[in-house]
């Protein structure tokens, strides 16, 4: 398997529809991210797609979008702020708890990484926040227009070139950002907080660095991006940002690392809740993890094998076990093994035992496929041995299931 990335939208603060990706790692992930572009940029900036797609090989998918009136997203831009660039992010996050699972990491690029601090409150399943070459103060923006400031105050806005494009800012965007409180955010952030700053930034000087740590609680951190420039256009750099972000988080996010050591007794198999989406579960034999959904059409989100996937699967491996074993005890010249199941629901009506032809009842089809120098005597009896497999022989048996409540006292 490999990443994927998926365009999807979503309903904005202001009502238009946002354009996003969303970034998927080959396996299920661990955890996911939301990542908040930085002013007038886009979610496909060279930083973005280069961070996201090294947190995706590292087990973390990541939603990154475009603020309302910018990409691909609806709305004009001329009528958004910082307030509603806050907004969209918790949009962002609300729309990532419904359909997948609330986002763990909060990342945010420049502005991007002044409306993550001030949207992290109204994301409690947040544990962990990044900012990248971000200001002090949203405020900080007047720099960037410091020639049409006076335009704007004049005549309610003007027309600004920023980089290669022209926006027309308004006066409720200047009167928005002076309103913005972000040192008494980030003090009441109640969350990991890493600071990634570069020196050399000349866009977003290193004090403002110095400014949100000061401010923050701890648990924060703090890395020098050395030589990066405030755009991370190098790809070396932006590549350190996703490592530096992966290992941290770890920590306060959990890793697939993590989830492979937790051991359970051979034999046993614990199945637990994932509280990502609807039915989502984290299922631990012994060493090793899976994990269970239900398919989009019944109301899951398709992030793992369904509980009848995984009934079928036991019994396609243990069939496939079974007729390797006996191939070698008997030295036959079995070559590869394969075995495709397929379960449903079907009329009872060669049920000579139901009295209600109309009922159903569950049907297994079992396709085997034995590859190699086997004759036709050979062949029909490892199919014979097919059906002693012990999960086979389980299925059409009298199985007990003894249930009991944990007593409050063992959860303890």
């Amino acid at each position: 398997m490999t990443a994927r990335s998926t365009k999807i939208n979503f309903p904005g603060s202001l009502g238009g529809s946002l354009a996003a990706r969303l970034d998927m790692p080959a396996n299920a992930p661990h955890a996911y991210a939301l990542f908040a572009h930085c002013f007038t940029c886009s979610k496909d900036t060279l930083a973005a797609v280069r961070v996201s797609r090294a947190l995706t090989e590292r087990g973390i998918a990541v939603l990154r979008f475009d603020f309302t009136g910018l990409g691909g997203s609806e709305g004009e831009f001329a009528n958004t702020n910082f307030s509603s660039n806050v907004d969209d992010l918790v949009a962002a996050a609300n729309w990532l708890r419904e359909q997948h699972a609330a986002p763990k990491l909060l990342i945010g690029h420049s502005l991007g990484g002044a409306a993550v601090l001030a949207a992290a409150r109204a994301i409690p399943e947040a544990t962990a926040v990044a900012t990248i070459a971000a200001p002090a103060d949203p405020d900080h923006i007047r720099r960037l227009l410091a020639s049409s400031v006076d335009a704007i105050e004049r005549d309610g806005e003007a027309e600004v070139a920023l980089g290669e494009r022209t926006f027309t800012i308004r006066k409720q965007l200047l009167d928005d950002l002076a309103a913005q409180k972000l040192h008494e955010a980030i003090a009441a952030l109640g969350k990991a907080l890493l600071v990634l700053h570069s020196p050399r930034d000349t866009l977003v000087n290193i004090d403002n660095a110095s400014r949100i740590f000061t401010a923050a609680k701890h648990p924060k951190s703090f890395v020098s991006l050395d030589a990066a420039d405030h755009l991370l256009t190098n790809k070396d750099d932006a590549i350190y940002v996703a490592e530096v972000l992966a290992a941290w988080s770890s920590r306060y996010i959990g890793s697939a690392a993590e989830a492979r050591t937790t051991e359970e007794p051979t034999g046993t198999v614990l199945v637990t809740e994932a509280n990502e989406g609807k039915f989502k579960q984290h299922i631990r034999a012994g060493r090793h993890a899976l994990i269970a959904d239900e398919p989009v059409a019944y109301g899951g989100s398709d992030s793992g094998l369904s509980p009848y996937d995984l009934l079928l699967a036991a019994l396609g491996a243990c069939t496939s076990m079974t007729v390797r074993l006996y191939a070698e005890s008997k030295k036959l010249p079995l070559e590869h093994v394969s075995v495709r199941l397929k379960h449903e629901k079907v009329h009872a009506t060669d049920c000579a035992e139901c009295e209600n032809k109309d009922q159903k009842i569950d049907r297994i089809e079992r396709e085997i496929e034995l590859t190699g120098g086997l004759d036709d005597s050979q062949r029909e009896r490892l199919m014979e041995i097919a059906n002693r497999c012990p999960v086979h022989r389980t299925l059409e048996s009298k199985v007990s299931v003894q249930t009991r409540l944990k007593a409050a006292a063992d959860s303890a």
